[in-house]
C-alpha cells in the first residue's frame, strides 16, 4: 500500500515543514513495526518550495491470515487460498488507516511544538493514493470528500487495460487537493474515509471503534450529508454500534447549534415591543431567573447539563456564592469555546479551581455528576428527540439526583406574539418538540413523582396574561436524607 502527502511553500515558510508536522525528518528513511508488517515514511522530494511525504505500508500475508482476518470479504474465504490472495497487501484500506494513526499519531492530534503555528493553520496539501477500494464508485468517493473542503480527482482502474470492453474494476486513483484544511484534519479524513470505502476492516469492529470514530470525526462527522453511510461502514454495519454513534453525533450537532441564532431570535422578537429603550434579551432573562433559584436553594455546587460555550458558567463563576461550577457538554468544540469565553488559561489558582468543564452525554449516566447541590438544564430538554428523554430523565433525577434540579424550556404559546416567528414554526431549526404550560408541567409532575422530587413552577421573561411567558421554568427539589449527606 502506498500514499503520497505533498505540500508546497516558499522561503520564508519551507515546504519542509512538512517534516515537523509528521514528526519525520525528510533526511531519512524510517520503518516502524505494525502488528501486520512494516511500515516506511521516506520523502520522495524535500525543497523549500516543494515537500512529499510518503508511506509505505508493506502487509505480511501470513501474519494477516494468523490472526484470522486475511480471509475474503465477510469473514469467509471464497476457497483456502483466498486466505493468501487477496487484494489487502495492496490496495488502501483499515490496514493503511491504522498505520496513518500509529506512524503520524502526533500529526493527526494537531500536536508540533517545534511549529505549532503551522500545526494550527491551513495547507496546500496534495494527497495521492494509486489504489483505492472503492465501493459505490467514483461518485460516492466525491461525496465523501468534496463536502470537507476536497477536490478529488477519481479516475476509475481497468479490469484489464489490454480489454476495455471489460469495464473498470471497483478500484480507483485518488488526488485530493486542499488549502482550507489542516494536516490533522487532513489525516483525520483519511483514517476514517479509507476504510469507509474499502467496506471491509481487517479486524473485529468491539465497542471502542464508536470513541475512535467520534474523536476521528470531530468537528466534520457530525454535519456531513454522508453520516449515517460512514458511520455504518466504520463500523462494519454492527448495528447495536451503528445506533450509538448515531445518538452520540447527534447529540454533538444539537451543542454545536449556534446558540447566537437562538439570542438573535429573542433579541428581535423582543425589540418588535414598541419601548424606546432596548429590552432586555430573553437569554439575559433566563441566566438572572435561574441564578435566583439557585440562591434560594442555598446551592453552592452546581452542574451546568449541556452547557454549550459556557454563557452561564460565566454567569455563575462571577458570583462567589458558587464554590463549584461544573459544565458539561457533548461537544469537544464547544467546550473548547467555552474555555476560551472564560479564559481559563488566566485565571488565578483560587478562581481556577472552582470551575471544571467535563465532556459527557446527558444520554447515559456519570458518576461524576453524583453529590451536587445543583443540577440546571437551560434550554436543552427540546433539543432532543423525545423517545431520547427517558435516558435523560434517568441520568439526571435517577442516578444523578442533585437536590435541586431547573429546567428551562420555551413555551410555545407564546410563540404567536412575535411577529418575526412564522406560523407554525419553532424557534431554532434544531428544536425537536416545543410544549404548552400544560405539557411541560404534565411531563414535570410525571418526572417528579417517578423520582422524589417536589416541583413548582416560574415564568420567565414578560408573562402575559393570555398565552404566558416565553420561557418557563420547572424547579425541582427533594428532602437531603442520611444517606445522601453519607454518599456526599
Amino acid at each position: 500500500m502506498f500514499l503520497t502527502i505533498s505540500t508546497t511553500g516558499t522561503p520564508e515558510r519551507p515546504a519542509t515543514d512538512l517534516g515537523f508536522l509528521l514528526h519525520k525528518h525528510p533526511d531519512k528513511a524510517q520503518a516502524f513495526s505494525t502488528s501486520y508488517g512494516r511500515a516506511h515514511v521516506l520523502y520522495p522530494e524535500a525543497g523549500e518550495l516543494r515537500c512529499t511525504a510518503a508511506l509505505l505500508l508493506e502487509v505480511d500475508a501470513v501474519t494477516l491470515v494468523r490472526r484470522g482476518k486475511g480471509k475474503g470479504r465477510g469473514g469467509a474465504p471464497d476457497a483456502a487460498l483466498a486466505q493468501y490472495v487477496n487484494d489487502r497487501p495492496y490496495a488502501a484500506s483499515s490496514l493503511l488507516a491504522v498505520a496513518l494513526s500509529s506512524v503520524f499519531s502526533s500529526a493527526m492530534r494537531g500536536v508540533c511544538t517545534a511549529r505549532p503555528e503551522r500545526a494550527a493553520e491551513p495547507l496546500p496539501l496534495r494527497v495521492e493514493v494509486p489504489a483505492l477500494p472503492a465501493r459505490g464508485g467514483p461518485e460516492l468517493v466525491r461525496r465523501l470528500f468534496e463536502p470537507l473542503g476536497w477536490r478529488a480527482g477519481v479516475e476509475p482502474v481497468a479490469l484489464d487495460a489490454e480489454f476495455p470492453e471489460w469495464g473498470d474494476s471497483r478500484y480507483v486513483r485518488l488526488v485530493l487537493e486542499s488549502e482550507t484544511l489542516t494536516l490533522a484534519e487532513a489525516l483525520r479524513h483519511l483514517y476514517v474515509l479509507l476504510p469507509v470505502l474499502d467496506d471491509a476492516k481487517h479486524y473485529w469492529v468491539a465497542a471502542d471503534e464508536v470513541d475512535k470514530l467520534l474523536r476521528a470525526g470531530e468537528g466534520w462527522l457530525p454535519g456531513h450529508p454522508e453520516q449515517k453511510l460512514i458511520t455504518s461502514r466504520y463500523l462494519s454495519r454492527r448495528w447495536s454500534l451503528t445506533r450509538q454513534a448515531m445518538e452520540r453525533l447527534e447529540l454533538v450537532r444539537l451543542a454545536e447549534s449556534d446558540d447566537s441564532e437562538v439570542e438573535e431570535l429573542d433579541n428581535a422578537v423582543e425589540a418588535d415591543a414598541e419601548t424606546e429603550e432596548r429590552p432586555t434579551p430573553l437569554a439575559v432573562h433566563r441566566r438572572q431567573a435561574i441564578l435566583t433559584e439557585l440562591h434560594a436553594a442555598g446551592a453552592a455546587r452546581v452542574l451546568d447539563l449541556g452547557c454549550g460555550q459556557g454563557q452561564l458558567v460565566q454567569e455563575l463563576l462571577k458570583d462567589t456564592r458558587f464554590t463549584e461550577i461544573v459544565g458539561l457538554d457533548v461537544s469537544v468544540r464547544a467546550l473548547t469555546i467555552a474555555s476560551r469565553r472564560l479564559k481559563l488559561d488566566r485565571l488565578g489558582e483560587r478562581q481556577a479551581s472552582r470551575v471544571k468543564l467535563w465532556q459527557g452525554s446527558l444520554a447515559y449516566t456519570d458518576r461524576r455528576l453524583k453529590g451536587y447541590d445543583a443540577a440546571v438544564l437551560s434550554e436543552v430538554i427540546e433539543h432532543l428527540d423525545l423517545p431520547r428523554l427517558p435516558a435523560l430523565e434517568y441520568a439526571v433525577f435517577g442516578s444523578a439526583r442533585p437536590r435541586t434540579v431547573l429546567v428551562t424550556t420555551p413555551n410555545v404559546e407564546y410563540n404567536v406574539r412575535w411577529e418575526s416567528l412564522p406560523a407554525g414554526h419553532v424557534r431554532h431549526g434544531d428544536h425537536r418538540f416545543e410544549w404548552t404550560r400544560e405539557e411541560f408541567r404534565t411531563w414535570a409532575a410525571a418526572v417528579a413523582e417517578r423520582h422524589g422530587y417536589q416541583v413548582g413552577f416560574r415564568p420567565v421573561g414578560p408573562d402575559d396574561p393570555e398565552v404566558g411567558p416565553p420561557t418557563q421554568m420547572a424547579v425541582f427539589s427533594r428532602t437531603v436524607t442520611e444517606k445522601d449527606a453519607k454518599a456526599a
